[in-house]
């Protein structure tokens, strides 16, 4: 028995009997097994090691080129989220591995610019960063051939976005437990960091968070994820693995912190005005690409591979990928006049 091979059967003797087991994972294509390392490390490591995930590191997550060292990127929210994410399945003895590789993966297709430039995309070509993030890992990654992971992460990245339904057991519920704490990991990173983030931006003051919020889940950032993470925890064992949920009264709570961010944060002029900038330069990015679709780097590769590459896909996916600083840069390249010199 191969080192793999133990580790899956320690999955039997440890894990709840709800939890997914690495052994039983799916791929669309089988391929050879690692003697050292399970099916679900092995799609964390895949996607550690993409170029998408190093992208993530300089994409916004709510502010725009913000000058400071210490604002969260998208990187360092999905490190958040696999964090509050492992801690809960470990308290669950749910498995970690598929938490982690859901988590490394669930933002690797948002935009440039945040949300804006989802918005954009949206209007002209019906996105949504889920499905792109699926879309990265099932063909774009690894030179047009995809990743092949498994079922059960792939779902969990596709369906880590609620949408417009509830949050908790209702709507495109993921197949998987560990899927479901993703779902709820990436809430609770983001309304906390943000708020962390807009403090730090003086947008707000920790004497704004309403008192009622603040005396349900905490005083700190720290105290209010540990409220939210132990009622998880101990929620989804009072309800017996059936889904993973949390107290109605914290829950509650969280959602209206979302709110009030969204009244006070998310909307804020200084930042809407700046996103605006943002959006403005993804339409006419995309508007460009769709146009000159010849330009894509990897156009004509992905079409010997693919067989077909329908040009407004292709924009989509050329535009989406781009970190904040090279869609700057492409922008100017082809917007912005050069000044005219002899040689």
């Amino acid at each position: 028995m191969n080192i793999r091979e133990q580790l899956e059967e320690l999955e039997y003797q440890f894990l709840h009997p709800s939890a997914a087991k690495s052994r039983e994972a799916k791929r669309k294509k089988e391929e050879k097994e690692c003697d050292l390392r399970t099916k679900f490390q092995r799609d964390r490591d895949r996607i550690l090691h993409s170029k998408a995930f190093r992208r993530l590191k300089h994409k916004t997550q709510v502010f725009l080129s913000p000058e400071g060292d210490h604002y969260r990127t998208r990187m360092t929210h999905t490190l958040e989220v696999a964090q509050i994410g492992r801690t809960i399945a470990k308290a669950l003895y749910l498995n970690e591995d598929l938490v982690e590789a859901i988590a490394l993966g669930h933002d690797l297709g948002h935009t440039p610019f945040g949300h804006a430039g989802e918005f954009i995309l949206k209007e002209g070509a019906s996105y949504h960063h889920a499905r792109q993030s699926l879309r990265v890992v099932e063909k774009l990654a690894n030179e047009g051939r995809g990743l092949n992971l498994t079922e059960e992460v792939r779902d969990g990245i596709l369906k880590h976005s609620k949408g417009n339904s509830p949050l908790i057991a209702e709507g495109n519920m993921p197949k998987t437990l560990e899927g479901e704490i993703i779902r709820l990991a990436d809430k609770i990173a983001y309304i906390n960091h943000d708020l962390e983030d807009a403090m730090r931006a003086r947008l707000i003051d920790e004497n704004d968070i309403p008192s009622d919020i603040k005396k349900i889940l905490g005083e700190t950032k720290s105290q209010r994820i540990s409220t939210i993470v132990r009622s998880v925890i101990y929620s989804t064992i009072e309800n017996n693995y059936q889904h993973i949920v949390m107290d109605e009264k914290i829950y509650k709570a969280m959602y209206d912190l979302r709110q009030w961010l969204f009244d006070n944060v998310y909307l804020a002029k200084p930042v809407v005005d700046e996103l605006e900038k943002g959006k403005g330069i993804v339409r006419a990015l995309y508007e460009y690409f769709v146009e000159h679709y010849e330009e894509i780097p990897y156009y004509q590769k992905y079409l010997e591979l693919w067989g077909e590459y329908e040009p407004k896909q292709a924009a989509v996916d050329y535009v989406a990928g781009m970190t904040d600083r090279f869609a700057l840069k492409t922008y100017e390249r082809i917007f912005i006049p050069k000044s005219w010199h002899i040689l």
